[in-house]
Parts: C-alpha cells; sequence; structure tokens
C-alpha cells in the first residue's frame, strides 16, 4: 500500500453487497486498494456480518459492518448498538469485535469507519475532523434508524478510546442516542492541547500553534502537507529504550498480528490546531437523564479522562474501573473487556 502526503483525490468507490474494495488514486495517477479481506478477531460463525454504506451530511460515504445474530428475526424491531473505533482506527480491529461480541449477545450492531479513512469516503485521505467525526456518529443513527427491522427509539452507542470522545459529543446533541457506553476513553482534543497527563505548559501550546499557523502559510504555497505519525511502524533497538511506555504499548496492538490491519496507516494529516479546539465534555450535563457507562483500565494511561468525564457528567452515571487492565488491553483481551457489564447496561437501558 503506497501513501504519498500529497493531497488524495477520490475516483472510485465499488461496493457489492456482500463486499467492498475502495479505490483512490492520487494526483498523480496512482492508486491503492484498500482490503477488507480479513478481521484482526475471530469470526464468530453464529453471527451474520453484512456490509453497508450511508452517508453523512457533509455528503462522505460511510462504509460499515452490521452484525446480528444468525437466529435473529429480521421482520422484528430490535434494539441496536453503534460502535466507534480507536482514533486513527478501522473497524476491522477492536471496534468490529466489541460489534460482533454484542450482537451475539442479543443484538443488531454497526461498526464503521470515520469519514476520510478505512473504507469509507472523504477527500483529502486521511484528514482529521473532530466536528465531522462527531456528526458521523448521528449519521450511523440516521441510518440504523430507518431499518425496518431497528427501533429507532433502542439505539445506543458505544466509543473505544478516541470515538468515546465523539461518542460523548454526539450523544450531547442527539437525544436519539438512548444509551452512551464508553471503554478507554480519550479525550482527544485535551491530549492535543496538553499532552498526556497535561505535560505541556500554556506556554510550549501557544508555541505549538504558533508552529502550526506558519505551517499554514508553507501548505497554502504549495508544500507537502505535514503529517503526523500515530504509531511508527517499527521501533528499532537503539531506540526501544527511549520509547514512551505508551507507544509501546499502542505499538504492541497496531504493528503486531494482534491487531494489525492493512487499512490501518497509522498516519494522519496535521490539523492539531482545529483538534485542539475540541472539548467532548462542553455539553455531557445533558446527557442526562440517559444513562451513561465509562470502562477504563485500572492501570490504564487514560483513566483520567474518563474520571474527568465522570465528574462533568449528571446522573445517571458510572465509571467502572477493570482490575489489572491497562489502555490497550480493553481493545481485544476477552479475558479483560466486560462484556457481560455491557450486555447488562444496553438490555436495561434500551428495553
Amino acid at each position: 500500500m503506497k501513501i504519498k502526503t500529497k493531497a488524495i483525490l477520490l475516483t472510485a468507490l465499488c461496493l457489492t453487497i456482500c463486499g467492498m474494495n475502495a479505490a483512490y488514486a492520487h494526483s498523480d495517477g496512482e492508486t491503492y486498494i484498500l482490503k477488507n479481506n480479513y478481521k484482526t478477531f475471530t469470526v464468530n460463525d453464529k453471527v451474520v456480518s453484512q456490509k453497508v454504506q450511508f452517508h453523512d451530511r457533509y455528503n462522505n460515504v460511510l462504509v460499515g459492518d452490521m452484525y446480528y445474530p444468525r437466529s435473529m428475526d429480521l421482520k422484528q424491531k430490535h434494539a441496536a448498538i453503534i460502535v466507534g473505533h480507536p482514533y486513527g482506527g478501522v473497524k476491522e480491529q477492536s471496534s468490529g469485535l466489541y460489534a460482533q461480541e454484542l450482537a451475539s449477545r442479543g443484538f443488531i450492531t454497526l461498526a464503521f469507519d470515520l469519514a476520510y479513512s478505512g473504507e469509507s469516503g472523504g477527500t483529502p485521505r486521511l484528514t482529521v475532523s473532530t466536528e465531522t467525526y462527531v456528526d458521523d456518529y448521528s449519521a450511523a443513527v440516521d441510518f440504523m434508524g430507518t431499518r425496518a427491522f431497528v427501533d429507532r427509539e433502542r439505539i445506543g452507542v458505544l466509543g473505544v478510546c478516541g470515538s468515546g470522545g465523539f461518542v460523548i459529543s454526539a450523544a450531547s446533541i442527539d437525544p436519539r442516542m438512548k444509551a452512551v457506553a464508553t471503554v478507554s476513553m480519550y479525550d482527544m482534543g485535551r491530549a492535543k492541547r496538553q499532552g498526556l497527563n497535561d505535560a505541556v505548559s500554556k506556554e510550549q501550546m501557544k508555541k505549538n500553534l504558533e508552529a502550526i499557523a506558519q505551517q499554514r502559510w508553507l501548505e497554502y504555497e504549495g508544500a507537502e502537507p505535514r503529517i503526523s505519525v500515530g504509531t511508527p511502524k517499527e521501533i528499532s533497538e537503539n531506540s526501544y529504550n527511549r520509547t514512551s511506555e505508551v507507544t509501546k504499548e499502542f505499538f504492541g496492538y497496531y504493528r503486531s498480528k494482534r491487531g494489525s490491519h492493512p487499512n490501518y496507516l497509522g498516519l494522519r494529516y496535521t490539523s492539531d490546531a482545529s483538534t485542539m479546539n475540541f472539548f467532548p465534555f462542553a455539553l455531557i450535563d445533558m446527557i442526562s437523564p440517559r444513562p451513561l457507562l465509562m470502562i477504563a483500565g485500572e492501570n490504564a494511561h487514560s483513566k483520567y479522562f474518563s474520571e474527568d468525564a465522570y465528574q462533568k457528567a449528571e446522573e445517571p452515571k458510572e465509571l467502572y474501573i477493570v482490575k489489572n487492565a491497562n489502555h490497550v488491553d480493553l481493545y481485544d483481551q476477552m479475558d479483560k473487556i466486560p462484556f457481560d457489564k455491557l450486555e447488562k447496561f444496553f438490555k436495561d437501558n434500551l428495553k
């Protein structure tokens, strides 16, 4: 898969009901194919996975996998759960695992790629737009709520990692989301503004914004857009001891057989200024009286994001801490993910 830093022009999006490859062409005519021939988790034969597509209000085509029990009667209406992937991730990774498992427990679920990434449309490719991401969850509600077999009054949302912040922001302004859950939630705005554990001072933040502003001049005049690398492809033996434990944790998932997928690029166009201006908890109190469940690992470097959101939220709310779990453990470790807790939460609140 060859990626360049030039703006990418969407030239074709070929979909079928059973499978899809999305072909994108660069401005120099080169193309690459996004693959969807496997998932990073074991497929459950008792659950149907069906490729679907819908659009957001920016006219981006969003592509997802809908899951439901093979034994489900689709002539009846059922509760549905929309599942969001980690920031930079794709639906074939952790969000698909969550969607499949919750489907096996009696729900219709949808895991989809956010705009500008994975199999979904949107240009330039790899764009970061928190406003678009938030709207994409409402777009997913639009889609699910118009399926004949979904009860539009019983739709819940679940966000993993960065999507935890996106679904909270979306649910704050979209009352159609009747139950809201997050796992290993990240406040991407705070992380970009202040760094992990708020290590970036206000003065350094101003310097960062000045550098971003100067980069805009360069790009407007024709320079290559800056690319932000999420998870490095390699960690050399010489640099291993100098690499942060957080980076090693993500590397152990995204760059290993455990979580690697060809649609995951680990790259983003830099839009740090707009992301810094993202405050997902600004209206979190508006979710009440709809229930909010936040799940975080006891040893997760990101736990403080969920703790902060919990303090800002109004009842009914719950912060559930998973013992002996870090941030990435809750991406795919079946012995640590509290699926029984999630099942009960959604069944109780999507009656």
